[in-house]
């Protein structure tokens, strides 16, 4: 563990300080939003190049799982919160005991890192969820098939912890390759839960934030695309959905917030089944990939909110600023383009100057989360333009061709 020197400062000048677990994008994001409110953002990173480490003047270099590091960035913080929910629960608990405001507490926090957990408190409070049965021992894989029996559907095997961007789930051909999937995740200490394959008509994603007084805010309701697992495009807001179910949607997640205790940033993931239903599939407690739309299109971008709601701060506004917003992912290329990621820049803004554009300083790889663009549309019925400019951006900035052919020589 190697902690970068702090730079003091008088009493006249004393500001808040937040320190966030994890050094990847979500925390360098945070970071910018901590400088307009007069901070900085301490981090605990695993290693100097993480994206938060390049830009944060106040650092930790540690791993999550290292007592001594969470102590370390911890110690003269206001509140601790989080870039990921990776941390075990029990070094969080000797943090409280010790002291630290841990945002959200690790009693929260437990319901985004155990999809079980998740699921059965869920039930509990009356929110629908997709049919499951719990796989925590070998005596437990015995019930697949009956459980494949009553759901008469396809199953989807899900690690109780550890998962997140398609991994740890794995949609099963049939009762018996379940069992040979979940005997798998049991063999490494990891248990399961089989789940129906929910009929869908989309995905959605209901962001809302809660403070320690207990004030909430919801910003409206958008939709998400995945594919292979990892969220590419958000529609802000879902086109199409009903103001009754927008309205339930928000008023989910907000109860939902209350009754766990979350403070921060809490993101809802949702199923929309043909018939109208909304069915929890996830829980997240920080800013969430569902969310970066805010930073160009809302009156409070999620990381500020998180800030405010950790330091218990009154909330920001959540309306939208325009009619639409559109966010698409800049994934890494399967091979990396020969023109540098700066020259794909001024290429795109060259060609799309309202391109809002969030780099998150990695290295290219394969399917990996390099950054965003947000695009803003003033006609809420330009869904299908706006979409198709973020995608073709998105496109161009990780591969270095437009899918349109376009040539500014020929143009």
């Amino acid at each position: 563990m190697i902690a970068v020197p702090r730079t003091s400062s008088s009493p006249h000048s004393a500001k808040p300080v937040v320190a966030m677990v994890g050094g990847g994008q979500l925390a360098r994001m945070t970071h910018q939003a901590a400088i307009a409110l007069g901070q900085s953002l301490r981090v605990l990173a695993a290693d100097a190049a993480d994206p938060a480490a390049q830009v944060s003047p106040d650092v930790v270099i540690g791993s999550h799982t290292d007592l001594d590091a969470l102590r370390a960035v911890a110690a003269g913080a206001d509140a601790l919160t989080f870039d990921h929910e990776h941390v075990p629960a029990e070094l969080l608990e000797k943090l409280v005991a010790e002291g630290v405001n841990v945002a959200p507490p690790p009693e929260a926090l437990v319901h985004a890192q155990d999809k079980l957990v998740m699921r059965r408190r869920l039930e509990a409070l009356g929110a629908k969820v997709p049919r499951y049965a719990a796989v925590e021992s070998r005596d437990d894989l015995d019930g697949i098939a009956e459980f494949a029996r009553r759901i008469d559907g396809p199953i989807v095997v899900k690690a109780a912890r550890g998962g997140y961007d398609g991994r740890g789930v794995q949609l099963a051909a049939d009762a018996a390759d379940a069992r040979e999937i979940a005997g798998r995740y049991l063999n490494s200490g990891v248990p399961v839960l089989v789940e129906e394959r929910v009929a869908m008509r989309r995905e959605l994603s209901a962001l809302v934030a809660r403070s320690p007084f207990g004030q909430g805010a919801a910003w409206p309701v958008v939709e998400t695309v995945q594919r292979d697992g990892i969220n590419v495009l958000v529609i802000a807001p879902a086109p199409a959905l009903t103001d009754d179910s927008a309205v339930a949607a928000q008023q989910l997640a907000l109860g939902l917030a209350a009754e766990l205790g979350v403070v921060g940033v809490l993101a809802v993931e949702l199923f929309e089944t043909p018939d109208g239903q909304l069915l929890v599939n996830e829980l997240a407690m920080r800013p969430h990939n569902s969310g970066h739309w805010t930073m160009d299109g809302s009156r409070t971008s999620q990381f500020e909110q998180h800030l405010r709601a950790v330091l218990d701060y009154p909330l920001g506004a959540t309306d939208a600023i325009a009619p639409l917003t559109v966010m698409a992912n800049v994934l890494g290329a399967a091979e990396a383009p020969v023109m540098t990621l700066d020259e794909r820049l001024h290429h795109l803004f060259a060609r799309m100057p309202d391109a809002r554009v969030h780099l998150y300083g990695k290295q290219e790889r394969p399917g990996r989360k390099i950054g965003h663009i947000n695009f803003l549309g003033w006609d809420s019925s330009d869904v299908a333009v706006l979409r198709e400019r973020g995608e073709r951006a998105a496109h161009w900035l990780s591969h270095g061709e437009w899918t349109d052919g376009w040539d500014p020589h020929n143009d």
